[in-house]
């Protein structure tokens, strides 16, 4: 057996962690790049923490999923305003774009020299200037992982900037800070940590380390995702959210994922969904055609029983069949109201592209079971109709 594990330099976890972040961002410099969301006054009390402790603040703003055009915005700013280091406040898609511009202030060249597919994929050389990730929701785990999701909109595909360079310094997860995230947002995100938990859990790079966090957050899961979608100010369950959210970071950077992300990659390059709701919706068909491809090809695939521990874990029942984890998170959809892809104006056209492209998606080759051509688009058309 061999596996690696590597990580953010430090994490803190817990309520109220926040303001832990001041004193620590000052090791790393007094010129401070703060990118933050579309709403950037929620980073204001950040930005004055950061002043009061000497560290100057040049704020910069993500309205959107990143794009290559907004790394670059985003690293012209950070260059002309000499910062020493960037701290993300923000989801998922604030936290990548401050992984990808502290990676491009420190290495020569231009991002395009270093992006998988549509890049020249040169390794990065030297270290990311310090980076400091602080989660406000809690799905993508982008605050633990050494990559970045970026979209090109004239390949119409996202990409991925990515580096054992890139894993944060500090990562800083504190619950309170997603107290005030809306049901759709919260239903979203927390089936992108789902998937997170449940797909390095069945990874062909699956180890012992990831598979310890994959089963602890997939218990938080089943039992504070549906509350935190209906009582957003319960603290125990957008703790459980947050924790899961942070063990599904930890195990797909270090177990890799499978057909889900190796669809919605491709998908989210070619429609404007959030990358959880693309999750949401492929994750039941997604696991159906695993478990059906695996009980023709290879019924005593020890894989099979991961699935049943899934369900096991999801429905309470210790007695479950895989299948039951399925119809479990179809359920779930449901009552999140998570949409179809059809929603976002995928057609039964769009299947044969898509499939071509998830075939060569890197987080496909995780996945457990080489699923057919047919399989796949199956899998797609199953997601395109709903739970």
């Amino acid at each position: 057996m061999q596996f690696e594990f590597a990580t953010a330099g430090r994490i803190l976890f817990g309520a109220g962690t926040t303001k832990q972040a001041a004193p620590a961002a000052k090791e790393f410099g007094r010129r401070a790049l703060l990118v933050t969301g579309r709403s950037p006054d929620r980073a204001q009390s950040l930005a004055k923490a950061l002043n009061a402790t000497g560290v100057s603040c040049a704020l910069f703003s993500v309205e959107s999923e990143p794009t290559l055009e907004m790394i670059a915005r985003g690293l012209e700013a950070a260059r002309r305003e000499a910062r020493d280091f960037v701290v993300s406040f923000g989801g998922g898609s604030v936290i990548d774009a401050g992984k990808a511009i502290a990676a491009l202030l420190t290495n020569p060249g231009e991002l395009m020299d270093y992006l998988e597919v549509i890049g020249k994929g040169q390794p990065l050389r030297a270290a990311s200037a310090p980076f400091i990730a602080i989660p406000t929701t809690a799905g993508t785990g982008s605050e633990v992982t050494r990559n970045a999701v970026l979209a090109s909109r004239e390949h119409r595909v996202k990409v991925s900037l990515r580096s054992p360079h890139m894993l944060p310094r500090l990562a800083i997860v504190d619950p309170e800070l997603t107290s005030g995230l809306p049901p759709a947002a919260t239903a979203s995100s927390g089936c992108d940590a789902l998937s997170q938990l449940i797909e390095p859990y069945v990874s062909s790079r699956a180890n012992p380390l990831t598979d310890g966090y994959c089963l602890e957050g997939l218990r938080r899961v089943g039992r504070s995702l549906r509350r935190a979608y209906h009582d957003g100010a319960s603290a125990e369950a957008r703790t459980d959210m947050s924790l899961a959210a942070l063990l599904g970071g930890l195990s797909l950077a270090n177990a890799g994922l499978g057909i889900v992300h190796g669809f919605a990659g491709p998908i989210g390059g070619m429609f404007d969904a959030p990358h959880g709701a693309l999750c949401a919706a492929l994750l039941p068909s997604g696991m159906q055609a695993n478990i059906k491809a695996l009980r023709a090809r290879n019924p005593e695939s020890e894989v099979l029983g991961r699935y049943q521990v899934i369900a096991s874990i999801l429905t309470g029942k210790p007695d479950a069949q895989a299948e039951d984890g399925v119809e479990w998170v179809r359920d779930l959809c449901r009552e999140l109201q998570t949409p179809p892809l059809a929603a976002y104006g995928m057609t039964l056209k769009d299947v044969p592209g898509l499939v071509e492209k998830a075939i060569r998606a890197s987080s496909t080759r995780g996945n457990p079971v080489e699923l057919t051509p047919d399989e796949m688009s199956e899998m797609l058309v199953g997601a395109i109709g709903g739970c």
